[in-house]
Formats: C-alpha cells, structure tokens, sequence
C-alpha cells in the first residue's frame, strides 16, 4: 500500500475514533451535485481529499479495460484512451478541468452517447472502497465474469460518495466510431418526440439526439449524431433528413451539451427529468431534451411538487440538478419509496455503520 493511501486510511480511522463526519473530494467539480454542504464551515480536517492518489494501474487496449486511482484526471484518462482509438463510451460529463474518474463514477452521469452505449454503471467493472474501519475493499474485477454475488462495484456507481470513497475503478472501454456525423432539423418538441419513435424501428446508427426551443414559441431545432461505418452514416443522414452541420461545429456543440457549457444549462434552477422514452412532450417552455426524450432538462420550474407529481405519474423522477444560491426548499433528489427508502439505509449501515461518509449528500435524514 503506497504512502498516500496509508494516509487516507489513517484519517478516515481518526475521523471514525473521533466520530467525526468525512467530505470526499476530489476535483471539486461536482460540489453542486446533491444535498448543499455549507463549504464555509467544512475544515481541512474533515475533507478526504482524493486528488493526490492518481495514476493509472493497468491499461489493456486489446482487453478494453483500463484500472486506474481515483484522484486521476478524466482528462488524463481519456487522452490515454484517444491514442489507442478507444474511449469511455458513456461520455462522462466534465464539470472542469480537474474532474476526475473518481468522481465520475460516484457521480453516477453520463453525457450525450448514453442513449446508445449505456450508462456510467453499465461500465464499471470493479471498484476498491475504503469503508469505515480504514481497510481497502475489493469488489469486482478487469472482466465481466469476475462479478460473483452482489454487483457492489456498480453499486457505487453513483452512490456519491455515502457509501464510501472509491480509492480505484476498473472501467470498460470501447473503440471510438470510424466516422461521425450531425444533421440538424427545424421543429417542435412533440414532432422531435415522434421522430424518435420511429427511429427506433429503424437500423440507423444514432449515437446522441438533443433538442431545444428557439425562443419563446414552439419551434425549435433537433440535432442528431451518427456514428458508424461510412455507409451506414451516409444512409442514416439519408432516412433522417435535415441540413448537414460542419464537423467542428458539431464537435463543439455535443461538447457543450456534454459539458453543460451550453447557453441552455445556466438557468437556474435546472432539473433533470429521467422519463421513460414514449412519454409525451412535458409542458414547460424552458425544455432540453436528449437521449431520444428518455432526458429532459427542465429549467424556470416555480411548482417542483407538480414537476415531480406529473414525473411520477408518466414513470420517471426528478432531480433538482442545479438550484440557485441559498438551500432548496425541496430535496434535491425524488423522494423514494419506503421500500427503497429502507434498502438505502440498509446499505449504508452495512457499509458506513458510523455514518461519517458524506452525510446528508444523497438524502437529507442520512
């Protein structure tokens, strides 16, 4: 065990002796995702920093897999991953330049391609997780046969760092698309809907759809990414239409819609709406709207009850991403059932039994 992990397992045993409550951090970038920690108030003392420990462990391109700390810089990853013409398929948003994979899969979010690659927890293929007595946990492995029993691994995926810091993830890859392509089409939300009901049934290889109003009216303007083979593109622009978008403009703008460095994601407040694809359009004017309308982003909501309420009843859930300064009168997560309420606190018992990793982080009782 190197110097620096032995430093991390050493204060998360002075923190439990003193029972003292850990924030975990890394880069920093996604402090504004989940429950409002006062970082005013929050020591040095108190924060498990993460950004010391990096590197990458193990990089196998034929295996496509690659294991590395959790203090490395996504950045660092993914360049690592572009000279083997691979890459981390789910596009991981980047909040900043110093997000790491740590934080990534805590975080749980995955960016434009999750639509056709899957999610971040679809890729995780094992974790090591400091728990509470400051001993180093194996979950998982390099391969997808290693996962035996629970799938714990995944589990963090997401987690946001209440179960525990991941010290170190092993991620699955995969190569990067011979060719890409982006078509834009003029029109409304409802008709965008549509169209990806009918693209489904249809062999094209769509990789990311993103669709935002222009203005105050209806109307608004549908971008669509394939990627592929050259002739499997050339006959997907062909079936979906619309007006061809210059290669580094489109480049840019599923960056920007990736990175949330679009005009659109500065609103505040910002909800993220996880609907099942076939629902209808939603009625709020401020609306961004990717993964084939399985994402909604949903920004100048006054009624968050009524938001969740109608998310609920068309069998999806509602996060208030991103809320504006002060604390939100509502929990930034969807209240979840007393079932799965229960689970949740389970778990963390099980894993966290002194309860001193990220408190409140997820849920406001825990």
């Amino acid at each position: 065990m190197d110097f620096v992990l032995t430093e991390l397992c050493q204060q998360v045993m002075t923190a439990r002796g003193a029972e003292r409550p850990l924030h975990i951090r890394g880069g920093g970038t996604k402090r504004f995702y989940g429950e409002p920690v006062d970082q005013e108030n929050v020591h040095d003392t108190a924060v498990l920093d993460l950004s010391g420990y990096q590197g990458v462990v193990n990089y196998q391109p034929s295996e496509l897999v690659i294991t590395a700390r959790a203090g490395t810089l996504l950045s660092e990853v993914e360049a690592l991953l572009a000279e083997q013409d691979q890459m981390l398929a789910f596009e991981p948003p980047r909040f900043g330049e110093a997000s790491t994979i740590g934080g990534c899969i805590a975080s749980g979010l995955s960016g434009p391609r999750r639509m056709a690659a899957g999610s971040a927890r679809d890729f995780v293929l094992g974790a090591k997780l400091l728990d509470s007595s400051g001993s180093v946990l194996a979950f998982g492995g390099e391969v997808m046969k290693n996962v035996a029993g629970y799938d714990i691994s995944r589990l963090l995926a997401g987690s946001l760092g209440i179960l525990g810091p991941m010290v170190e993830v092993s991620v699955k890859v995969a190569p990067r698309p011979f060719e890409e392509a982006t078509v834009i089409l003029e029109l409304t939300q409802a008709a965008a809907l549509n169209n990806f009901s009918q693209w489904r049934g249809l062999p094209v290889p769509i990789s990311a759809t993103a669709w935002h109003a222009e203005g105050s009216g209806p109307q608004g303007r549908l971008y669509v990414r394939v990627s592929g083979s050259g002739p499997a593109i050339a006959n997907g622009v062909k079936r979906i239409g619309g007006e061809a978008m210059d290669p580094a403009a489109a480049f840019s703008f599923w960056e920007s819609v990736r990175d949330h460095t679009h005009p659109f994601f500065a609103a505040r407040p910002l909800w993220r709406v996880a609907l099942p694809s076939n629902a209808g359009a939603l009625d709020y004017p401020q609306a961004f709207v990717e993964w084939n309308g399985g994402l909604r982003w949903i920004a100048g909501v006054s009624d968050a009850p009524e938001l969740r309420s109608i998310a609920s009843r068309l069998g999806g859930h509602a996060t208030l991403f991103r809320h504006g300064p002060g604390k939100p009168d509502v929990p930034v997560f969807h209240p979840l059932s007393p079932g799965l309420s229960n689970i949740n606190r389970r778990l963390k018992q099980e894993l966290d039994p002194t309860g001193i990793f990220n408190p409140n982080r997820m849920f406001p009782d825990f």
